[in-house]
């Protein structure tokens, strides 16, 4: 009863209210819309980083598997990551790139054999300075890995 009396006395004062509205509008709106602008923009920078290492991954494990010779295999693999990683915003020398092959470690091409790309970037978060970008605070390590077989049908190099 009392809350009702009080309503309806605030409701009936001679004195109109006066305040800011729109001040309070736009601070309590950038108090929100700051962190969530800021939210939206590092889900999409490290959405990208991990689409772009592991597509890299998978196109070199592709190619490698396509190359006459474990050279020629190699340089098609930094290829295909260098474009794909460029494509998607992240700079390719910072990637760490591993390629490991089985059962016979010694020739990665032989039929019917493994070969496994795995590459790792570190992401930056978005709007991180220059100088600290590489901090482990900073920056958000992401890896991928992809196997292919060499084709069965390959011919004997």
């Amino acid at each position: 009863m009392r809350l009702v009396k009080w309503w309806t006395d605030l409701a009936n004062s001679a004195e109109p209210q006066r305040g800011s509205a729109s001040l309070e509008f736009i601070v309590t709106g950038l108090i929100l819309l700051v962190p969530l602008v800021y939210l939206v923009l590092t889900m999409a920078q490290l959405q990208a980083g991990a689409l772009a290492v592991e597509g890299a991954a998978r196109q070199a494990a592709r190619v490698y598997v396509l190359g006459e010779s474990t050279t020629d295999a190699g340089a098609r693999a930094q290829r295909a990551i260098d474009i794909t990683l460029s494509d998607y915003g992240v700079d390719p020398a910072t990637a760490r790139v591993q390629v490991t092959c089985s059962p016979q470690p010694a020739d990665c091409l032989a039929r019917r054999g493994f070969v496994s790309v795995s590459i790792e970037v570190i992401v930056a978060l978005p709007l991180a300075p220059e100088a600290v970008r590489g901090q482990s605070l900073l920056a958000v390590p992401l890896d991928a890995s992809a196997t292919q077989q060499v084709s069965r049908f390959r011919s004997a190099p």
